[in-house]
């Protein structure tokens, strides 16, 4: 009852709350609460930001490109405003307009390399690919900063994160064919008239049609998985000739899905994953080629998925909520030499690993700490583990005799209980049902209850 105050942390398990000569004598007990702090954020404004960027380092094997990709994002603004539009694809002539814009500001030298040096060739570049590229589309690149604006939009709603300070700048240049290090032929980047026009333009129609004729497993149809099949989709992943996707997850859709994987809707309540996903995608692009199943991917399924499924694959993707089906995964593409694109997410945090055969370290090869919580889906559809029904018995007692108890007494308590439950339409229904339930059709006797 004394108020926030500030504490000094003496290590994992301690920390310090200073002077306590003010109190009375200790005898027992106590409890802390930690009380965050408000923090003010200021950032410069945009000329003040453009002549001294402040960067946050999205990848640090590059650790230089940030403040090139700054001045050639400069030279392309003055390209444009020069000429009315961005800069063609595989054009020589508009890619050495924007070197030269980019060397004629201030902090080229220093950033670009003198001319003829090593840092030079490599700075000419990566600028020249930003130029060819800046008409260019990739879904891929498109949900990364759709999600990151995203968030930076709720956290400027909410005020409760830290904002992005102050310059973020993300390339993958190593996708581009031969890393890049050629521009293309005009021929390879010429529109045709195609929806892949955007994305051939930065990668090329040889590898536009390599990609649609891959032909691809994903192992899941959640979170992930919906967001690879939109990707997928969009690229033309298995949509040209010769060219396949199978989605196998064994799940059901649940209300709480709803919030993340968005490929589904309220009316897919209770249907199959795999199938309602592999629906929208092809409302999403016609051309695309997906097969869902409801198998798990297992050792009780190698009748299944046998040699010659696995044969005829371009390689595997992962979308999973648990360790031992990702190591199964993994033992199988070992064996039969496939590629894996491995992914986990936790709340915010997330994971990639690229897995090539004879290149890369498997997934196997370094095991994950132990999950320290249960997927909920695992937890209702598939329990394997005895973890499993101690969890589900732990949340069917909280079900029926706490959650509805804290509910009563909240709604009982609380004068603006049902506006804020109006805001939760989620969860408003069932809290009613349940607030119902414990005061008007509650038993009166032993013999009702």
């Amino acid at each position: 009852g004394s108020g926030s105050r500030p504490i000094e942390v003496l290590g994992p398990f301690s920390f310090s709350i200073g002077d306590t000569s003010g109190y009375g004598a200790y005898t027992s007990g106590g409890y802390m609460h930690q009380v965050k702090q408000k923090q003010s954020v200021s950032f410069l404004p945009l000329p003040q930001a453009l002549a001294a960027p402040d960067f946050l380092v999205s990848d640090f094997a590059k650790f230089e490109r940030p403040m090139q990709l700054h001045l050639g994002f400069q030279a392309l603004d003055a390209y444009r405003s020069a000429h009315g539009q961005l800069p063609p694809p595989s054009d020589a002539d508009a890619a050495a307009e924007v070197l030269t814009r980019a060397r004629e500001l201030p902090g080229a030298v220093e950033s670009l390399g003198a001319a003829g040096s090593p840092e030079a060739e490599a700075s000419e570049r990566l600028l020249r690919n930003l130029a060819s590229g800046a008409r260019g589309e990739l879904a891929p690149m498109c949900a990364i900063f759709g999600g990151i604006a995203a968030q930076e939009v709720m956290k400027a709603a909410s005020g409760k994160f830290m904002p992005l300070k102050q310059w973020l700048y993300f390339d993958a240049e190593e996708c581009l064919p031969d890393d890049g290090k050629e521009a293309l032929p005009p021929a390879e980047t010429a529109p045709r008239g195609s929806r892949y026009d955007s994305q051939a333009a930065a990668l090329g129609w040889s590898t536009q049609e390599k990609l649609g004729s891959l032909r691809y497993l994903l192992v899941g149809a959640g979170a992930i998985g919906c967001e690879m099949l939109k990707n997928w989709a969009m690229m033309g992943i298995g949509c040209g000739e010769g060219g396949h996707v199978t989605v196998t997850d064994p799940d059901t859709i649940e209300k709480s899905n709803l919030n993340r994987q968005f490929l589904f809707r309220p009316w897919d309540v209770t249907k199959a994953k795999s199938a309602c996903a592999a629906a929208a995608i092809g409302a999403m692009n016609p051309a695309a080629k997906v097969e869902a199943r409801l198998d798990r991917v297992g050792a009780e399924t190698e009748g299944i998925f046998d040699d010659a499924f696995w044969g005829r694959l371009s390689g595997v993707c992962n979308a999973l909520d648990n360790v031992q089906a990702r190591l199964y995964v993994d033992q199988r593409c070992i064996y039969y030499q496939k590629s894996l694109l491995e992914s986990g997410t936790l709340g915010p945090k997330g994971n990639v690993q690229v897995v090539v055969p004879k290149l890369t370290e498997s997934y196997g090869s370094s095991r994950d700490p132990p999950e320290k919580s249960i997927p909920v889906c695992t937890l209702k559809n598939f329990p394997n583990q005895i973890e499993h029904t101690i969890q589900w018995s732990r949340d069917c007692f909280e079900g029926l005799f706490r959650q509805g108890a804290e509910d009563v007494n909240a709604y009982l308590s609380q004068p603006d209980f049902l506006s804020n439950l109006e805001r939760q339409p989620g969860v408003r229904k069932t809290t009613l049902e349940a607030l119902a339930a414990n005061l008007v059709d509650k038993p009166i006797s032993l013999e009702q209850c």
